[in-house]
Formats: structure tokens, sequence, C-alpha cells
């Protein structure tokens, strides 16, 4: 690993290496927020941060850059640093990318169970896969990697809530405030996103109090995940059988550093069954797939969004599509995939397509 004993010529590979990452997020226009009016609830409005427009499809795309440049400034990548992540795919793929643009091998240890897609997209960006049964082992393989190739473990999971720029510097919840400026409600009731490492929660927590908004933090997490019952009880830190969640990207066994309850208002525990038929009732809406973590965070909105209704509120609420459906073609979207799982979702996809309709209640 690169040390400050650095030769000039690292150095000089190190500023290249930092411009051409600087020189892509110049060349990537912000992400969309989508507007979706609720005729049913009137005066309350819900939009969808875009994430899936991101050069590598996902929310990831962001911590990818960061990651990668807190790493170059501090001197822990060099031009022939192997790069090692743990990942259930997302952040891996953007990584990937990254790592291709540097002319640097990347090797994702990801659960054997990840889907298909995730991992043909991080092939395609140049990366390698190491899978592993046991979703538990990932970070003890992802050390053990770097040890052996002389590499880097880039972290996600300790180094989310870090690597970011809470206080502005065109991260997400700058973005999302400056686009909201010319609404009607332009400070969001609530945000609600989820979490995976907790490093998207810590950046929108954190800028909110820095900007002194009135906006709470929501943070939607599968039922099989600590960190809604760490949020609860601090005590607990783990699960003793592992995380069980089906809803790829968000929910962990075991809270991560990078998260940070104290900046969060509130969280709500989701059914994956839930999770996956609320995608689904969006994905209808827009016309286009969503993944599963979109649908997470749908359905704290639609209770959100009813309990304001319910007590004479309006206001908005922004949450993130976090990225495209296509990734799941052969599990959330696969028919025979969620019947093994008794993944009964209908009901809640029917429930979640009234909640969206467009048609008044009035």
């Amino acid at each position: 690993m690169p040390t400050d004993h650095d030769t000039a010529a690292v150095r000089t590979w190190r500023k290249e290496a930092i411009r051409r990452i600087e020189a892509d997020y110049n060349r990537s226009a912000d992400t969309h927020l989508i507007r979706l009016d609720l005729p049913r609830y009137p005066g309350i409005t819900l939009y969808l941060k875009d994430e899936s427009s991101h050069p590598t499809g996902s929310l990831k795309h962001r911590l990818a850059r960061s990651l990668f440049l807190y790493a170059l400034c501090n001197s822990w990548i060099g031009p022939d640093t192997c790069i090692i992540e743990a990942s259930s795919g997302s952040t891996a793929v953007s990584e990937a990318y990254f790592a291709r643009m540097l002319g640097l091998r990347f090797l994702a240890v990801v659960p054997a169970t990840t889907a298909a897609p995730k991992l043909d997209a991080i092939r395609f960006q140049g990366g390698e896969i190491h899978a592993v049964d046991d979703p538990r082992t990932v970070y003890d393989v992802a050390h053990r990697l770097a040890v052996e190739t002389g590499g880097h473990y880039l972290d996600q999971f300790t180094y989310a809530e870090r690597a970011t720029d809470w206080r502005g510097n065109n991260n997400i919840a700058e973005s999302i405030f400056t686009q909201m400026a010319e609404e009607e409600h332009p400070i969001p009731t609530w945000i609600v996103c989820g979490a995976g490492t907790g490093g998207t929660s810590a950046t929108i927590g954190r800028y909110i109090a820095y900007q002194r908004h009135a906006t709470r933090l929501c943070v939607a997490d599968p039922v099989h995940s600590i960190f809604h019952r760490h949020f609860d009880d601090p005590s607990l830190t783990s699960l003793p059988d592992g995380c069980a969640s089906r809803i790829e990207g968000i929910g962990r066994p075991r809270v991560e550093p990078s998260f940070i309850p104290s900046v969060i208002d509130r969280m709500i525990a989701v059914e994956d069954a839930d999770s996956i038929g609320a995608m689904r009732a969006l994905s209808a809406r827009l016309g286009r797939r969503v993944g599963g973590s979109t649908g997470t965070s749908l359905i704290a909105c639609a209770q959100l969004i009813e309990e304001m209704h319910a007590a004479g509120e309006q206001g908005s609420i922004v949450t993130i599509l976090c990225d495209g459906g296509e990734r799941y073609d052969c599990t959330y979207y696969d028919e025979r995939w969620l019947a093994e799982r008794d993944l009964n979702f209908w009901e809640k996809e029917k429930a979640l397509s009234a909640f969206m309709s467009t048609v008044s209640i009035r």
C-alpha cells in the first residue's frame, strides 16, 4: 500500500487519478427528481430522487466516487493497488467502474445469492467476483484478500459516512434541497431512505441539521435487519442468525460503523413481501422497473403520508429511487423465484397501486 514516502511518479499518478474522477463527475448531469402527484391526498406530494440515472445505474455511484477520492487523498491507493470491496452488488458495480477508469484491478466479495445481473454488471465494468456462501464472512474475506494481494479494502461499511462531505459539495442532500427550491413545499416534511452502510442517512441527517431545516429523516429498514432494532435498543448490535432480508442493498446483520442513529428521527420496519409489492406497484405507475429497496422506502412513505393526511397536514416527502429493476429480472420480477420463497406480494401491490391512483377520492 502507498505511504507518505511515495515517489514523485506515484504522486503524479495520484493527481491524474483524482483529475479523471472529477472530470467524470463534470460530464455527468445531476440525477432527476420525479414528482408523483397523489390525488387521493390533496396537498401532499411525493418526490423520487432517481439515482438509477447515474453512469453505473444506482445510488452507489456517489458512494463509490467518494470512497475512491477519500482513499486517493489519504494515499491509500497507488498505480498498482488491487482494490477490494465487500458488497451485495451495486456498490461493487460502481467501484469497478472507477477502478477500470484508473487502470486498477478490482475484486468484489459478494454473497453467493447476489442477483446474476449484478454480477454481470460487475464483470462488464472489468471487476472480478469472489462469492462467499455465508454473507457474514464478506468483511473477513475482503480483509484477507487485501492482505494476500497487497491491495486496499475500500470498506464501504466503515468509510461511507466520512468519505462524503455532508456539508454540501454536491452530495445527495444538497441536490435534493436545490431541486425542491421552486416546488409548492420546498422544504420536505420528510426525507425517506434505506440503510445499507448507513452513509446516505448519515449524510442527509447531518445536512438537515447543518442547514437548520425542519425536515425529518425516516429510514425504512427490512424487517430482518439489525438497524431498526438497534435504533430502538442500542444494546442490540447484531442478529444471532445473520441477516435474512431478501432486499438487496439494504438491511444488515450487524450495526455497521457508518450507521449513525442519532441523526435519524424515525425508523419503519418493512416486510420483504411488502417491499416487493410496492416495488411492482411503483414500476407500473412509472412505466419502468425499479429495484426492491425503492419499494421498501415507498412503504414507509405511504405510512407517513397516511399519517399526515389523517392529521390534516400538507407538505412534501422525498425518497430515493435507488436503482433500476433490470438487475432483478431473475429475482423480484420472476414469479417462480418469488413463489419458491413464499413471498406473497399481491395484496400490498394492490394497496400501493390504490395509494398512487391518479383518481381522486373527492
